[in-house]
């Protein structure tokens, strides 16, 4: 019981050098370097990787806005080539998720975010000289290559700056751009639409967002940080301070060297099985919301112009939903139940569009779209929170961050391939593939979470305590989740 208190307790001493961390164990650091190291991460890093992700989810998304305004007619696309582009884009997408998050621990995310980016928005331009479905397939291919580590390798990314308890509302944040993206793509198509020229609108489009993402790119390599121990925007004292906090809820280790064998040594263990469910499952109904939103609102029989602007504010009340929930998720360091009613958001969204008559209902059909769009998004920020806070090794974080979300982004062909243009104007497949997806997610969130509740509470019961995920400084957690100490974050 003593041992036990002494290594949950914290040491008073403040510390003002990176040499007095590397000499020291559970010591504090000065409050003020503290918060002035947090607030320049979320005035300066967190914004620009946001920004990044904006154009991710502009230059993945923009071909549903192009379809609104005859990117098939135009390319002469037959059958259903155009619902192929949207279901092999997923499959480069999903399988190099890995991979590519490797080379981001190796490498850093200043080379291989800023590479990436750079890349897919040069692909990105080179679509609006597309000729027929071939050419453009491949050019798809190549950005689903290309964008595939992108998300994945942002969350290993800030899980190297941000505590456990600070990560799942700043992925939020970050992942709100998407969301508004969505939104902003719908204007920006709008208008762009209106452009009468020798091009058709779809490859203006396509030309405006993908010189924004490589002018993004480049400054990619100025601005971000490789690790926070090289950042140049912080004081010695906030050097201090990312270390410290990093070893207090974060990390067993800081720094660590790139190794493969403890990076693929994190998928032991039947819990990683139930985690792979749920990054598959959940995926569904982020994917159909995010990529048909455009096609489902077509359903209510308005115009181009109208779709497009009625998109906008489904995706604007979800990134309010969004902030709000991960806001309580960290602050109660609660996962389970936030999934749950996220997810139950969507799932009842999915139903009342399964089960009414859009066309005589508009009002109900667009209140359901809200209801998706409300709790579609959350999932994909608490998820790989939740799995991260239960991944105290940086190798072991960035490997399974890239295979949860490569599996999400694998869920994309399935939600793809029941979105076919024979099934509109109903779409009933989709409906009932992404609902059975949701509802298979919570029963396993549900098994899982609740385990790690009991679990928590068996050992406190035995121990004698009661510790909490953040009670006890993650350095002495050296053998995760064997240390006496551990309580995990549920």
């Amino acid at each position: 019981m003593a041992d036990l208190e002494k290594v949950g307790s914290k040491s008073e001493r403040k510390i003002n050098t990176t040499a007095d961390v590397e000499q020291s164990s559970f010591v504090t650091v000065d409050p003020a370097a503290e918060k002035s190291y947090v607030r320049k991460l979320d005035f300066r890093l967190l914004p620009f990787l946001s920004l990044m992700y904006f154009c991710n989810s502009l230059d993945r998304g923009n071909i549903s806005n192009a379809e609104t305004d005859g990117l098939s007619k135009d390319l002469h696309f037959v059958g259903q080539e155009y619902s192929l582009l949207l279901l092999l884009f997923y499959i480069p997408n999903g399988f190099l998720d890995l991979p590519l998050n490797l080379l981001t621990k190796r490498f850093s995310g200043k080379w291989v975010l800023s590479s990436l980016c750079l890349a897919w928005g040069v692909i990105a331009t080179l679509q609006a000289v597309a000729k027929n479905f071939a050419g453009m397939l491949v050019l798809r291919l190549i950005i689903g290559s290309l964008e595939a580590g992108f998300f994945a390798g942002t969350v290993f990314y800030l899980s190297l700056f941000y505590t456990r308890n600070e990560l799942a509302f700043r992925i939020a944040l970050y992942f709100g751009s998407a969301i508004v993206a969505a939104a902003f793509s719908g204007l920006l198509a709008f208008g762009v639409f209106q452009i009468k020229s020798s091009l058709f609108g779809w490859q203006y489009l396509f030309i405006i967002e993908g010189n924004l993402t490589i002018l993004v790119g480049l400054f990619a390599f100025y601005w971000l940080p490789a690790t926070p121990s090289q950042c140049r925007w912080f004081t010695e004292e906030q050097h201090v301070a990312a270390r410290v906090r990093m070893l207090r809820d974060g990390s067993k280790n800081v720094d660590e060297k790139f190794n493969l064998r403890e990076a693929m040594g994190a998928f032991k263990g039947w819990k990683m099985g139930l985690y792979a469910i749920i990054s598959f499952t959940y995926a569904m109904g982020y994917t159909t919301t995010s990529t048909f939103l455009p096609q489902i609102v077509g359903r209510l029989g308005f115009d181009t112009v109208k779709t497009n602007l009625w998109t906008v504010a489904p995706n604007c009340v979800g990134v309010v939903i969004l902030l709000c929930v991960t806001k309580s998720s960290d602050y109660f360091r609660e996962r389970t139940f936030h999934l749950v009613f996220a997810m139950s958001l969507t799932l009842v969204g999915l139903i009342i569009l399964a089960s009414i008559d859009v066309l005589a209902h508009k009002a109900v059909a667009y209140f359901a779209m809200f209801l998706m769009a409300g709790g579609a998004y959350i999932p994909s920020c608490i998820v790989h929170t939740w799995h991260n806070s239960n991944s105290l090794g940086e190798n072991q974080r960035a490997a399974v961050t890239g295979v949860f979300v490569g599996l999400g982004n694998l869920s994309g062909i399935v939600s793809s391939a029941t979105f076919r243009t024979t099934y509109a104007p109903k779409y009933l497949p989709t409906l009932i593939a992404t609902a059975i997806s949701l509802g298979i997610c919570i029963c396993c969130t549900l098994i899982l979470g609740l385990w790690m509740k009991a679990d928590n509470r068996r050992r406190n019961k035995e121990q004698g305590v009661k510790l909490g995920p953040g009670d006890v400084d993650t350095e002495g957690l050296t053998e995760g989740e064997k240390s006496r100490e551990w309580r995990w974050s549920a």
